[in-house]
């Protein structure tokens, strides 16, 4: 197994290993503990099937459905992402998947199946840097707030009490809201990083959008900076695994009149704190 970084934030390109294969523990170990220090990996090139893709994200824990997409059929975990003339991709923002949720997912499994000759690249960017490159005082003011995400950045109330008056509606009022740290502790590896999204992060919490929308916005500048970015330029067959708890994507839709289409696996995650 050869490891290659790819930036000098995160990011790794992995060679010698053939995920097709059924892998061993001791493998297994290797990529887990390869994603902890990398963020995010990179195989290029690899030669498997659906039902492959899922017993390979299962080394991360148990994996998750979306409704809101399509899966391949007989097997609900991978999901169909597609970009079409007809029908383009409209993700054109940074984000982390479903921090609405009150579980976020942990890890994301990633397959290029169709990919544009030109474009169609994918963006990360360390969310443990965006945090240690802050000054301490900032730091300090982040390290007590909570913020409120919401699915579609859909107006919410700024509590959770609020929104809970409105549960008669049939609507379970946080299905689709999540509140968590602004700073979360990543389980594994006990490093901070900044855990609030353009996507989805709508205020913190007990406090109004208005009153939120400076430092969100300095926020959301701030954790996206080049010095903390790596770039995927997709070939078919590549395979990108990477940890939502520290990182966030940005899908370049760059390739328009072109068909893009990739298998994705989320896994199910823990309440971030």
């Amino acid at each position: 197994m050869q490891v290659k970084r790819i930036a000098g934030a995160l990011g790794a390109e992995i060679k010698g290993v053939d995920l097709g294969q059924i892998l061993t523990p001791e493998i297994s170990i290797v990529i887990r503990d390869l994603l902890n220090e990398h963020e995010v990996l990179f195989f290029r090139q690899q030669a498997i099937e659906p039902a492959q893709q899922r017993d390979l994200a299962a080394i991360f824990g148990p994996l998750q459905t979306h409704p809101a997409y399509g899966t391949v059929e007989g097997i609900p975990e991978v999901m169909i992402l597609e970009s079409t003339a007809d029908k383009p991709s409209k993700i054109e923002v940074w984000h982390s998947d479903m921090t609405f949720r009150q579980h976020p997912p942990s890890v994301t499994v990633l397959r290029g199946m169709v990919i544009p000759n030109v474009g169609g690249d994918t963006l990360f960017a360390s969310q443990y840097d965006a945090y240690d490159q802050l000054s301490d005082s900032l730091r300090a003011v982040l390290d007590g707030l909570c913020a409120v995400n919401a699915a579609g950045k859909k107006r919410v109330a700024s509590t959770r009490s609020e929104r809970l008056k409105d549960s008669g509606s049939g609507v379970d009022p946080d299905a689709l809201v999540g509140i968590h740290p602004v700073v979360r502790t990543h389980p594994e590896t006990g490093r901070k990083a900044l855990f609030v999204n353009a996507a989805h992060t709508v205020a913190f919490d007990g406090w109004s959008e208005e009153e939120s929308r400076g430092l969100l916005d300095y926020l959301f500048t701030h954790q996206i900076s080049p010095e903390f970015q790596c770039r995927l330029r997709w070939q078919v067959g590549d395979v990108a695994f990477w940890d939502n708890r520290c990182v966030q994507h940005y899908p370049l839709n760059d390739y328009h009149g072109y068909r893009r289409l990739l298998h994705r696996i989320t896994l199910k995650g823990d309440v971030p704190v």
